[in-house]
């Protein structure tokens, strides 16, 4: 298949390219190259495969070349990674999270109208699940109340994969990605903070009393669960949630990769943040029923697989 995968150049979209490319499918790149951290960490995620696929350097809020994309592209499958991600930044420029988060999305999917393109997968967020009180979470859960603007962008895109599926015959799969690491991850989340700050001997920020929670998903594990909603083809729109099935404090999280890097850490405690929630936790029964999804790295191993590729690539550099 000819597949368009937006935000290809990032974290998780240059991992699943490759995954795509290895079983031979057509890949285009849709990436802007933001600078919401260095745009070279991106470029060096896709050296190892930038001749094998096409690349498009844009904006997902610029409509006309969204427009141009598709015109040329004859596409099968759009895989929609690209986002303005972060739930603290989007309390600081809520408008950029909804014009890319919000806009971006409608105008992908008003190509896929006007282009007969009948399949798309949205990446969302266990974050929509906002402060849920009932764990773990479940598609199925009422979420009455996000509490960031990222988060209500991410569930505002979910509803408009269901218009589209329901009004246009779009096949919509929207994925509740549950916080995704492992190497290449931005260099702005956790695991890569206090890795790179322990193994420097430099103070790390935990924020509160280390008891927050999280349910922590290796990135080939989202691959997979990606590769699977793209060939599932049982109903025309589905929400499942793609996590690890386990949840992990802060401080157990921060003893893991001390654990790795062979140094203690030195912390310093400051307050809670406005907008993140206390925990998540995915109840992936339903994408293992009818996705076959089964995570299969523990957080312990996927720790140690990130620390020696940060030691390998990032130390050595």
């Amino acid at each position: 298949m000819h597949i368009l995968v937006t935000g290809g150049a990032g974290f998780i979209g240059s991992h699943l390219v490759e995954a795509l490319l290895i079983n031979g499918h057509k890949i285009t790149v849709f990436d802007d190259f933001n600078h919401y951290y260095d745009p070279e960490i991106k470029r060096q995620n896709i050296a190892s495969f930038q001749d094998k696929v096409t690349i498009i350097e844009g904006d997902i809020r610029d409509a006309i070349l969204v427009e141009r994309t598709f015109a040329k592209g004859n596409f099968d499958t759009v895989i929609h990674l690209a986002a303005r991600a972060g739930v603290r930044p989007s309390i600081q420029s809520p408008k950029l999270y909804f014009t890319t988060n919000i806009d971006g999305t409608f105008n992908l999917l008003d190509a896929c109208r006007h282009h007969d393109v009948k399949d798309f997968i949205f990446a969302s967020s266990s974050s929509v699940y906002g402060v849920n009180e009932k764990v773990p979470f479940a598609e199925t859960d009422a979420l009455a109340r996000t509490i960031s603007p990222y988060a209500a962008t991410k569930l505002a895109g979910e509803q408009i994969c269901s218009n589209y599926a329901h009004l246009f015959g779009i096949r919509c799969m929207c994925l509740r990605f549950f916080t995704v690491y492992g190497p290449r991850q931005r260099p702005d989340l956790a695991i890569s903070k206090f890795t790179e700050r322990i193994l420097a001997g430099e103070t790390i920020q935990q924020y509160g009393d280390g008891t927050t929670a999280r349910d922590y998903t290796y990135v080939e594990d989202i691959v997979s669960g990606i590769i699977s909603a793209m060939n599932y083809r049982d109903s025309s729109f589905e929400i499942f949630n793609l996590g690890g099935s386990a949840t992990t404090t802060l401080s157990e999280l921060i003893e893991l990769i001390e654990e790795a890097c062979g140094k203690k850490a030195l912390i310093e405690v400051i307050g809670e943040q406005p907008g993140d929630v206390p925990r998540t936790f995915a109840d992936v029964t339903k994408a293992h029923s009818l996705l076959d999804y089964s995570p299969h790295t523990p957080i312990a191993d996927g720790v140690k697989k990130y620390v020696t590729w940060f030691r390998e690539t990032q130390l050595s550099s």
